[in-house]
């Protein structure tokens, strides 16, 4: 019996990591709010690690962001060149829809969400018996942690249909599914909704995020009802959605951003569209730059001011599916997106109108097809990137070629003829196509168009490390969405289709590519509307699954099997379990 007892607490740790000893003693802390002496430190102690591993233990690219993005109709990553990111064939199998319980990925964010779970309890037990003792600010970050906790078993139930209940390191977890997990989560949430703190910044949890995560539960409270089933939308739940939109939209705390990507610059912390993101101010963030890296190709040299110090470059990661794609082209018709629709492209870099066409140019003989660009007022366009990209070129000393006043020279992007997802033997440019497959012709450097929503981060010498982009998690934007998607679902036509086109026209900043108003909206265009707001923000497979899409084919991606909308709990875990007859059962189909 005491063999037994320790292998069932060694697995509850190991599932959880309830223990002080799973914290990163070296997390950095988060902000300057954070700083404190005596109390106040044991307080920050608490919460920053909790709300530290966000970032880099479960919004990771190549973790849970990853899981979401490649296995929807979004983006796809091939093996780069028949190697470059192969990684054992991990994310073509994401994207395939052909994931077994071994896979890498769904462990690491099985992983990374659970412990992030542990960490959130771990601050809530150093919190709670300073908040009975009457400490306000360790009360305060209490309520923040319940939010964190509650947040994080709502990831767990869009991926994998469950969730943690658990009030202190001493118990064994409960673990939850269907409407057992929605009423959890929801107590949870309603708990500290009218006593947590309005004014903590992006940050934090804030009363507006708890409104934001409520309103997001009862659109999502269907499908975990019935994951594998035709969602059905109660009135009650969508009533629900309208009220808790209704107060974020109504509290005057947010407004929605003119300019697009200010929302994902440097400098977005306290953009005033804002709700919740992760902290990244100041060089503290420690390696997270990569929802701006990951999809450039690996021969962009993004900040010239950086590359004596650093690799400021892509990675050639994922791109987008020509499928994804499409829905654009649809939507506008004869009219380029880019033309239509501000979120679309927004052009930073002005090729002077003489060096646009490279007809007979080559790498070898375009030494004099550049022009000047002073290294701090460079910046690579951004959104959707198609067709030859323009850049700063790096010489053999490693700095990059200069004009005489010092300014950076930029050529059209070439692909070094010694790259690891080269397929030929000299050099080519840059040019992005839309095809892109797992075929070799289809996996080349330049298939796929890229996305390149997120700033390249001038705090970051190497284009991954350092970012100062907060990483966004929950905006207005969404909130009118999730409103008008509710309003729909009631039969509501007209109130959905005024919050879209206020959502549209806002984005007003470049008039001439502001989104024109909608005459008219059905589910489909809705659920378009969506992938255009929210495209590489980790949203979009939670959206197919939700409007009945996550079945449908795409490139490189034909299973229709519904048992796919979750995925398997990962083999590490069950084994684990085992000592615990029934505790973990594995998601059907798998």
């Amino acid at each position: 019996m005491k063999k037994q007892h320790f292998y069932k607490t060694l697995f509850l740790t190991a599932l959880l990591c309830m223990q002080w000893s799973c914290t990163d003693l070296e997390e950095n802390v988060l902000d300057e709010s954070f700083a404190g002496t005596g109390q106040a430190e044991i307080i920050s102690g608490a919460i920053a690690p909790a709300y530290g591993y966000m970032r880099r233990g479960v919004w990771r690219h190549t973790i849970y962001f990853g899981l979401q993005e490649v296995t929807s109709d979004e983006a796809i990553l091939p093996a780069r060149g028949g190697t470059d990111w192969f990684d054992g064939g991990k994310y073509i199998a994401l994207h395939a829809h052909q994931v077994t319980p071994t896979n890498e990925v769904v462990t690491d964010s099985w992983n990374g969400v659970t412990t992030n779970i542990s960490r959130a309890l771990s601050a809530i037990e150093v919190l709670r018996p300073l908040a009975e003792a009457g400490d306000t600010e360790a009360e305060g970050a209490l309520y923040e942690m319940i939010t964190l906790r509650a947040y994080l078993n709502m990831l767990m139930m869009d991926s994998w249909g469950l969730a943690f209940q658990k009030e202190n390191s001493t118990e064994t977890s409960r673990i939850l599914r269907g409407q057992d997990a929605i009423d959890y989560i929801q107590s949870e949430l309603l708990s500290v909704v009218d006593v947590i703190n309005t004014d903590k910044g992006t940050g934090r949890f804030t009363q507006g995020a708890v409104w934001g995560l409520l309103a997001r539960l009862h659109l999502n409270a269907a499908v975990y009802r019935d994951p594998y089933g035709t969602p059905d939308f109660t009135t009650e739940d969508m009533d629900k959605v309208i009220e808790y939109t209704d107060l974020i939209i109504n509290s005057g705390r947010y407004s929605l951003e003119s300019e697009y990507f200010d929302l994902f610059n440097d400098d977005n912390n306290g953009n005033p569209e804002l709700i919740f993101a992760l902290d990244q101010r100041g060089q503290l963030s420690n390696e997270h730059g990569r929802w701006a890296y990951w999809s450039v190709s690996g021969a962009y040299l993004a900040r010239p001011e950086w590359i004596a110090d650093g690799n400021p470059d892509g990675t050639n990661g994922p791109a987008m599916t020509p499928d994804f794609y499409q829905t654009w082209v649809d939507a506008y018709g004869d009219i380029d997106p880019a033309d239509a629709d501000a979120r679309f492209y927004k052009r930073n870099v002005m090729v002077p109108e003489e060096l646009q066409d490279l007809t007979g140019l080559s790498p070898a003989n375009d030494e004099d097809h550049f022009f000047c660009v002073p290294p701090l007022d460079f910046q690579m366009d951004r959104g959707i990137l198609r067709g030859v990209q323009w850049g700063p070129r790096e010489g053999p000393d490693g700095n990059f070629l200069a004009c005489a006043d010092g300014s950076a020279r930029i050529y059209p992007v070439r692909e070094d003829a010694t790259s690891s997802v080269r397929e030929a033997e000299e050099e080519v440019y840059v040019t992005h196509v839309v095809d892109i497959n797992f075929t070799t012709e289809g996996s080349f450097h330049n298939t796929g168009y890229r996305f390149a929503k997120h700033q390249f981060s001038r705090t970051s010498p190497n284009g991954t490390a350092n970012s100062s982009v907060d990483l966004v998690l929950l905006r207005l934007g969404e909130v009118y969405l999730n409103r008008a998607e509710a309003k729909f679902r009631k039969g509501d036509v007209a109130g959905a289709l005024e919050d879209i086109n206020t959502l549209r026209t806002a984005r007003n900043a470049r008039p001439e590519q502001t989104p024109a108003p909608l005459s008219d909206i059905d589910l489909d265009r809705l659920y378009d509307e969506r992938g255009f707001e929210l495209y590489w923000e980790g949203h979009r497979r939670n959206d197919q699954i939700r409007f009945g899409k996550y079945e449908d084919t795409w490139t490189e991606k034909n299973s229709t099997d519904v048992n796919k909308r979750l995925f398997p709990i990962p083999q590490s875990a069950i084994d684990g379990a085992s000592v615990l007859d029934g505790f973990l059962v594995q998601n059907r189909g798998y």
